[in-house]
């Protein structure tokens, strides 16, 4: 997206926040109609199953309502607010302990549609975003790279690829391997985990 219309989309988002926040159920709606594919695809591929990523999306944007007068223009952009609410959910329920889910190879064989959907949830206690921190030091410099874009951005793995300059099949084993690494690191705090918010920031 080309830097003036990304401007655009984000004062556009910016004012549709700041109207939600004083109330405005249009403005809200509007809101989620322009993000929620997006947001949606974001919780996919950390939960890898549609009826979670559905309730997820949900529970973000309730959060995203009740929290709306929290986001501050001079801190992040919209999009990168809501992202981390709808990732810090996704993170949350992926830790539960009895949660069965597919591997990751299976996910990522999922022909994910790039149709926009949409969330609310709170952004992680410190606790909880330096213990991601630390497990995201534990990638290396390609993991680290493909996980920020993918996660963080919410960029498709071929706009993860274009971003690199890498191959799709590269791009994607990078996050493959990626992700086992976040598991295995962060699988020892589990019974840390509240069930409620969780930040993957760096």
């Amino acid at each position: 997206m080309p830097e003036n219309q990304t401007a655009t989309n984000n004062e556009h988002l910016a004012m549709l926040l700041s109207r939600a926040s004083l109330g405005d159920k249009n403005a809200f709606h509007d809101l989620y109609e322009a993000t929620k594919s997006k947001l949606f695809v974001v919780s996919l591929r950390i939960v890898r199953e549609r009826y979670i990523a559905e309730e997820v999306l949900q529970d973000s944007f309730v959060k995203i309502w009740n929290h709306a007068a929290d986001y501050a223009v001079a801190k992040s952009a919209p999009m990168t607010w809501m992202t981390a609410i709808v990732r810090n959910r996704s993170l949350d329920i992926v830790r539960r302990p009895n949660l069965e889910v597919a591997d990751e190879d299976d996910f990522f064989a999922l022909n994910l549609q790039d149709t926009r959907p949409s969330p609310p949830e709170e952004l992680a206690s410190k606790r909880d975003e330096a213990q991601i921190t630390r497990c995201m030091k534990t990638l290396d410099e390609a993991q680290h790279k493909a996980i920020l874009l993918a996660f963080f951005q919410g960029l498709s793995h071929p706009e993860v690829a274009e971003k690199l300059d890498k191959p799709l099949g590269t791009v994607k084993t990078h996050i493959r391997r990626g992700l086992h690494k976040l598991k295995d690191c962060l699988g020892g705090h589990v019974n840390d985990a509240s069930g409620e918010g969780e930040a993957l920031r760096t």
